[in-house]
This record gives structure tokens, C-alpha cells and sequence, in this order.
């Protein structure tokens, strides 16, 4: 009897111990945006504009419209790899509390530009400065805790002044940000800025 009680408290002692851990495993938060982006090579949208543009030698608009949808962060980076295959600027909004409010422009000269023929084309439009604005489906797979929820992004691809952009948003708002936001997005880069680049 008193082997078996013995046991029976060794048990839920290493019952508590191990759930201990496990609880202070996933307990443990995720550090801020503002400490993870920046090691990762973001920095201010001005600072990696700026960069990227002084590295082109080239001006770089940016649209004055965002997604009518939250965000709590921006980021810029410019992207520079060695082969200059993959160079870009990418700019992330985010929200840290709201995780599928995530929109993201990059942009690279079109030289370097991303092929979208055989993709998963969803329409295309006109934008007003007259040229044509491709709408694709990114990894679109289905959320597998939610049968009606899919993750994946939807982009829309332009070119203009001899870069390309893409606009991408979570699949998660696409019923608000929806393609016809996103060509408002692409048209405000034509309306003029407070103040350039310098």
C-alpha cells in the first residue's frame, strides 16, 4: 500500500513538474515587432527607401493610400543580395494584435522582375495611369482549425517607371481589402506626394 502511494505521488509530482515547463515553454511571449524586425534588417520605410533608391539611382514612388484595415507597425527594407537577382524594397504594415492585418508592397526593377505567367491569375485591371494591373492568388491552403478561413495572400503585380510592384494582402481580409481597394492603393501613387524622398 505504501509502495503503491509512493508511486501514485511521484506521479502527479512529475505530473506538475513537467506541466510546469511546458506551461512556462508556451507561456513565454514572442518579443515585440519593434526588436524582431529590426534584427532581421528592417528599419524605417524612409531609411530603406531611401537606399534603395540611392542604390538605383533611380526616383521610387510610394502609394499614399494604405488598406482601410488596422496596423500597429511599418517596416522597410532594402533587400540586397549578392547576386542582385533578388534585389528589392519591401515594406511591411502589420498589427501585433491582429495578426491576418498584414499588407506588404515590394518593389524591384523589371529587369529583376518576378515572371506571373502559369500563376493563379484572378483578374486584371486598369489602372488610371493606363497600364494593366495583374490580380493573383499566393498559397492559398485551408485554415485546418476553420474549414471557412484560408491563409495565403492575394497580390497585385503593375509595373511603372521601370520598376514592378506587388501589393499583397492576407487572404484573411481580402473581403475588405479587395481587389478594387487595391487598385486604389496602385492609383495613389500618381497623386503628388507632401514631401519626396530625398
Amino acid at each position: 500500500m505504501m509502495k503503491s502511494t509512493s508511486i501514485a505521488m511521484i506521479f502527479v509530482v512529475t505530473l506538475f513538474y513537467f506541466n510546469g515547463i511546458v506551461s512556462a515553454k508556451t507561456s513565454e511571449k514572442p518579443k515585440p515587432f519593434e526588436e524582431f524586425y529590426p534584427k532581421s534588417g528592417y528599419k524605417s520605410i524612409e531609411s530603406a527607401a531611401l537606399e534603395f533608391k540611392h542604390y538605383f539611382k533611380q526616383p521610387l514612388k510610394l502609394p499614399l493610400r494604405v488598406p482601410p484595415i488596422s496596423f500597429t507597425h511599418y517596416f522597410g527594407r532594402f533587400q540586397h543580395t549578392n547576386d542582385g537577382m533578388n534585389d528589392c524594397f519591401i515594406l511591411d504594415a502589420l498589427n501585433d494584435k491582429v495578426p491576418k492585418n498584414h499588407y506588404r508592397i515590394i518593389i524591384r526593377p523589371t529587369e529583376q522582375k518576378w515572371e506571373i505567367k502559369g500563376r493563379n491569375v484572378l483578374g486584371t485591371y486598369r489602372l488610371k495611369n493606363g497600364k494593366t494591373a495583374t490580380l493573383i492568388e499566393f498559397g492559398k491552403i485551408q485554415n485546418p482549425n476553420n474549414k471557412s478561413e484560408y491563409f495565403g495572400s492575394n497580390a497585385l503585380f503593375f509595373e511603372r517607371e521601370g520598376w514592378q510592384y506587388n501589393l499583397s494582402i492576407d487572404l484573411r481580409v481580402a473581403n475588405i481589402v479587395t481587389p478594387e481597394v487595391l487598385v486604389n492603393i496602385a492609383n495613389s501613387i500618381d497623386y503628388p506626394a507632401e514631401r519626396p524622398l530625398e
